[in-house]
């Protein structure tokens, strides 16, 4: 890409803007579509019925990310999701008056789809952008602006909302995909390595920590295919965030629930309030994280440990707080939030091309299958228990499993072994800014998913 601009290239810039507004319109259609889908179905179990039906869209989609990234350029995949939710959120916008249940039901699954194909190319196609040495610098760059997206689009929904109604919402975020999908088309920016990311996919395995014969015994050939060589304990965070997705369904369900019992004149007051609370912590975590130098003291102990602090400080959220207190259990949330996207995220880019696309496309279905499990179950509990008592419930389960990663990683005596990969260059992941092998470097900042694809504040409406 051509010239630079403050160590990045111009045109990388311009993708990282319109990835911006994209994710405003994304922000802004989180509540919006929540809030609709309630309005439509009447009921928290329909809300939750709309929301399974797109994530299980977008398991299927993560279970096909990864060999259609050996086919297929993730640029266009990009921009073909881009173009094909915009559509879904146009077809919304122009049939707010007259929704029908199958209607709404064909445009979440488009949207559910195409925000994990357009993620899982995303996430992997960075250290391909700006090269391995510098993908940390890039992954923080675009954090930032989705953190900054994440603010306004929460902060401006209930305004919009509240002067256009949905159909405001919808074509507001049907544009953002649509400056999205423009800025891929006219930039072409190479997102694939080509023959020399074929190679790396048959590089030899490194068997010291691979999954082991129980893998081998206990899964079919394609699931063997797709995770040989992998270490076990990036298989168990993988699995974590899975139960991690299945926990935040809960407050997600019942997020909508209450605002409308606490202020039924105005609950996307309340919902913007929870999520810009929760969206600047986020923010908080990835410059406070970014000003740490020491990569040895952040790695797969701390993403399970921020787990549980994550999980811990949504339960308080739900525990009945007055408004100032929820806003900062929010926070505290958002801010343990963002420091295991960084961690996670940035231990998966360190892997080669072909299995980076690989490992995304899996996280995705592990999340994407768990909101989708945890949305479905906790709408059903939500019919007979009180809102405090399922988050509680369902956020149990995501501390239960991170401690026992943390048992395993004591029991292991260190943390899954490295992945060695080369820039485009031919250059070590080992960059001269002292980044280690995982991509743990505390600058390294991660990408949205959300979200989302899954949204770890959290809902599927995220990249």
């Amino acid at each position: 890409m051509g010239g630079q601009v403050g160590g990045f290239d111009w045109r990388f810039r311009a993708i990282v803007s319109a990835y911006a507004v994209s994710g405003y319109g994304n922000y802004l259609n989180l509540i919006a579509l929540s809030l609709f889908s309630y309005d439509v179905t009447g009921t928290a179990f329909g809300v939750g019925a709309v929301m399974a039906v797109r994530l299980f869209a977008g398991f299927l989609a993560g279970l096909a990310a990864g060999p259609l990234s050996a086919r297929v350029a993730r640029r266009t995949s990009m921009i073909c999701a881009d173009v094909a939710q915009a559509a879904a959120m146009t077809v919304l916008a122009l049939c707010v008056s007259r929704m029908q249940l199958w209607l709404l039901a064909c445009a979440v699954v488009v949207l559910g789809a195409g925000n994990t194909f357009f993620t899982v190319a995303l996430r992997s196609a960075v250290p391909i952008m700006v090269g391995q040495n510098a993908r940390s610098h890039a992954n923080g760059l675009l954090v930032t602006a989705r953190s900054f997206a994440t603010v306004l689009g929460f902060a401006s929904a209930a305004p919009v909302i509240g002067l256009g109604g949905y159909t405001a919402a919808f074509a507001v975020n049907a544009a953002s995909f649509m400056v999205s999908a423009t800025a891929l088309l006219a930039l072409r920016p190479r997102t694939d390595e080509g023959e020399a990311g074929k190679s790396e996919e048959h590089a030899e395995p490194d068997s010291r920590r691979s999954a082991g014969p129980w893998l081998r015994k206990a899964c079919g050939s394609r699931v063997r295919r797709a995770m040989e060589g992998m270490p076990a304990l990036l298989i168990g965070m993988v699995l974590l965030r899975g139960v991690d997705a299945l926990a935040s369904s809960s407050h997600n369900v019942a997020l909508p629930v209450v605002a409308h019992s606490i202020t039924p004149s105005g609950p996307a007051v309340f919902m913007t309030q929870f999520w810009v609370a929760w969206a600047t912590g986020t923010l908080l975590a990835h410059q406070a994280l970014k000003r740490k130098r020491d990569a040895a003291a952040w790695g797969e102990r701390a993403f399970a440990v921020g787990t549980c602090l994550m999980s811990i400080a949504f339960v308080v959220a739900f525990a009945g707080l007055p408004t100032p207190a929820l806003m900062v259990a929010a926070a505290s949330a958002g801010f343990a939030d963002g420091c295991t996207e960084i961690i996670y995220t940035s231990r998966l880019q360190a892997a080669p091309d072909r299995q980076r696309s690989r490992l995304f496309g899996w996280s995705a279905t592990a999340e994407q299958s768990g909101f989708a499990l945890g949305t479905v179950a906790a709408a059903a509990a939500l019919e007979v228990l009180p809102a405090r008592a399922v988050v509680a419930a369902f956020h149990s389960a995501a501390v239960c499993t991170a401690l026992l990663l943390l048992l395993a990683f004591a029991t292991r005596g260190g943390t899954a072994a490295p992945y060695s990969s080369t820039s485009e260059e031919g250059g070590s992941i080992n960059g001269a800014d002292g980044e280690d092998t995982h991509g743990r470097r505390t600058g390294a900042s991660v990408l949205p998913r959300a979200g989302a694809g899954v949204h770890r504040g959290r809902s599927a409406q995220r990249r």
